[in-house]
């Protein structure tokens, strides 16, 4: 090591990283949209008022499993990429099997997040189970 480099301050903070599937999800997110309220069966409008994310999420039942689920997020890279792949993730899904996806789930599917940005995969999940509630607690 030279003098220059003994002089320059080391970074000893987080690593900011995103995996070329969050950049993917970020840049190609699947799944945006709305549905209209007569094809929506379960819904969620989910907020982080922490770092001012939110997300917005439908979806509909065809034969007992998720046949559409769509979102509309606002935030960060990590928000959308995160609730992209809660999409991808959802989708063909029984209600019961959709209830047991996870954060750890959506992050490992990305193949990793930042570490400060770990609360974001919190938003899509929180939305699901949201709706999924929604959904259940409508007469029948």
């Amino acid at each position: 090591m030279d003098d220059k480099e003994k002089d320059e301050p080391q970074y000893q903070g987080p690593v900011l990283f995103y995996s070329d599937e969050v950049i993917d999800h970020f840049s190609n997110p699947r799944n945006v949209g709305e549905l209209p309220p007569d094809e929506t069966d379960g819904y969620a409008c989910i907020g982080d008022p922490a770092c001012g994310d939110e997300m917005k999420l439908w979806f509909s039942l065809k034969a007992g499993r998720i046949d559409k689920i769509v979102f509309k997020s606002y935030g960060c890279p990590g928000a959308i990429a995160t609730s992209s792949m809660l999409t991808v993730l959802a989708s063909g899904k029984t209600i019961d099997e959709a209830m047991t996806i996870t954060d750890d789930d959506v992050v490992n599917a990305l193949r990793g997040i930042p570490e400060n940005k770990k609360h974001c995969s919190l938003l899509g999940v929180k939305a699901l189970h949201t709706a999924i509630a929604m959904y259940r607690s409508k007469p029948a």
